[in-house]
């Protein structure tokens, strides 16, 4: 009991004094703010990335393997041999389709931007992808309403779409988009069916911004001569891994290389993108937590500073407290309370400045608070409070009290 009173006492004597000296309490906590705050923010964006990773992945679809001329990672140190690649052509998919033993569906695509209109709205940047009648078993997309366009249509070039939800409230609003009429490079197309919604991928650039078109249709407005793509869906992972080395061989029969000569195209999974985010989570955490080690430990050298200014100014209290029976002890637990105070203090602020920066970064991006951070946050400032602290409460416990009651 007379534990409690004493921890007690010894806290409201450090919030006094803190209260006391505002001004040097926030100048000192400046530096644990500033690490609270970032270890958060390091946190919160790694969270919300592994959060938004499976989902993303299941936009590419799964037991995918897409064939292009561009490597995923970026092959930089390839980067000349790679651009004079031959482009995809159309006939890979029936060859593909025929041959293949493993693959459950073989479908094409390519990309663009385009400003789609209805009567006088307009959305601009739309990506606009011209594909086979197959594209969603590849993308693992679903229809909402309507239909996609069949195998005939995309023969005949039809001009009909499909469409994302964010391009139908933007061109819509509360109409109803199915049955509409839609203009984009000097043509009009019958919007036959809406998306349903799939958001954002890795939290940058929204999904359901889009439509889709017959390869065909796309071919006739813009030409097939770079950047098609080709899917190629597999019933399972077991089988995806065997059926990968078979498209590989299939597709150098159809490019015409040799054993000698290496693969003038790439084959890119999903999981490349897993691979990538590990090493963006690596550089994160590294770069972030340097940050944050310089700042605690700046912030914990300012602590302990400002506690040993806190125990020459009280030196005579220190003093009249000890004459009058204040345990070693209690003189120590009231300048280790006030050190660790000290440092919650900087903590929460960061905790709260760093909240408002997850709810901006997960405007733009990707970014989840969550109790285990706010956690660390207290862990680490009391582990700062204790071991910049301690010194000096210490050095307080052990005071003379009679020098200590001499001192002017």
């Amino acid at each position: 009991m007379k534990f409690i009173t004493s921890i007690n006492e010894g806290f409201k004597i450090a919030l006094h004094a803190l209260k006391t000296n505002k001004l040097r309490a926030f100048l000192t906590t400046l530096c644990i703010i500033i690490g609270i705050t970032m270890v958060t923010i390091v946190d919160t964006v790694t969270t919300g990335m592994d959060n938004t990773f499976d989902e993303s992945m299941a936009m590419l679809g799964q037991n995918v393997v897409y064939v292009e001329k561009w490597p995923w990672d970026g092959g930089d140190d390839k980067w000349w041999e790679i651009m004079n690649r031959p482009e995809m052509e159309m006939e890979y998919v029936e060859f593909i389709a025929e041959r293949s033993r493993y693959a459950e569906t073989v479908a094409i695509s390519a990309n663009n931007n385009a400003t789609i209109r209805y009567k006088d709205k307009s959305a601009e940047r739309v990506g606009l992808q011209g594909a086979t009648h197959n594209y969603l078993d590849i993308q693992g997309l679903d229809i909402e309403r309507g239909r996609m366009f069949t195998e005939s249509e995309s023969r005949s070039r039809s001009n009909v779409a499909v469409i994302g939800g964010s391009l139908v409230s933007a061109l819509f609003e509360n109409q109803e988009a199915l049955g509409k009429t839609i203009r984009f490079g000097g043509q009009k197309f019958l919007v036959i069916g809406i998306l349903k919604k799939q958001g954002s991928f890795l939290g940058l650039g929204d999904q359901d911004n889009r439509i889709i078109i017959p390869i065909s249709s796309y071919e006739k407005m813009y030409g097939l001569n770079r950047g098609l793509q080709m899917g190629i869906k597999f019933p399972d992972e077991a089988t995806k891994q065997e059926g990968i080395y078979e498209i590989e061989g299939l597709m150098r029969q159809v490019r015409g290389l040799d054993a000698t000569e290496e693969n003038d195209f790439a084959l890119n999974e999903p999981d490349t993108f897993k691979e990538q985010l590990a090493g963006i989570k690596n550089g994160i955490y590294f770069g972030g937590f340097v940050l944050v080690g310089l700042s605690l430990l700046i912030g914990g050298i300012g602590i302990m500073n400002i506690m040993f200014v806190s125990v020459k100014e009280r030196t005579k209290e220190i003093g009249i407290r000890k004459a009058v029976g204040a345990k070693s002890w209690e003189i120590l637990a009231q300048f280790l309370i006030e050190a660790i105070v000290l440092s919650l203090i900087g903590g929460v602020i960061g905790v709260i400045i760093a909240g408002g920066f997850t709810f901006i970064i997960d405007q733009v991006f990707t970014a989840q608070m969550n109790i285990q951070v706010v956690l660390l946050a207290v862990a680490l400032c009391t582990f700062v409070g204790v071991i910049f602290g301690f010194i000096p409460a210490y050095k307080a416990a052990k005071s003379d009290p009679i020098e200590s009651l001499r001192f002017e």
